[in-house]
């Protein structure tokens, strides 16, 4: 066997959601693995669920449309349970551009997959970006296994 690529660095959207559960100072840790004392770091996450959506630009994963204007985001943003992270974007005077691929990611907190679900799609509601899109089934699995329970 040959190793061919190794990355030693978050993806997204998987370090959106670990970033908002993490109940510790990201700083530390770092300055620990940094220090080589990150086995004397104790590193405590917060029990709420954290779901990601991707918004990405129309044609993505091909040729995508850019320098569209994406509004709203503080709408999406002033919902509780919610956090938007920016990807591709440019700001450009006042306006947001959207400026790549995958270009937002929305992340619902709550204390179930529905919940947080809900939260992130209703922060995508209020985002107006007619040229993105997202698909709508992000967390389908965590639900259905909540509501077998």
């Amino acid at each position: 066997p040959k190793l061919i690529e190794y990355n030693v660095r978050f993806g997204d959207p998987e370090c959106q959601v670990l970033m908002s559960r993490l109940d510790t100072d990201i700083v530390s840790v770092l300055l620990a693995a940094c220090d080589g004392g990150l086995a004397d770091v104790a590193v405590s996450w917060k029990d709420d669920i954290a779901l990601t959506v991707v918004l990405a630009a129309n044609g993505y994963p091909g040729t995508v449309v850019k320098d569209t204007e994406i509004r709203n985001l503080d709408k999406a943003q002033a919902l509780g349970g919610v956090q938007v992270f920016q990807a591709g974007t440019t700001q450009d005077g006042a306006r947001l551009i959207a400026s790549g691929g995958r270009v937002l990611n929305v992340t619902g907190i709550g204390k179930t997959a529905s919940e947080a679900q809900k939260r992130a799609y209703a922060a995508i509601a209020e985002i107006d970006w007619p040229e993105g899109f997202c698909r709508h089934d992000i967390g389908w699995r965590a639900i259905e296994r909540e509501k077998a329970r």
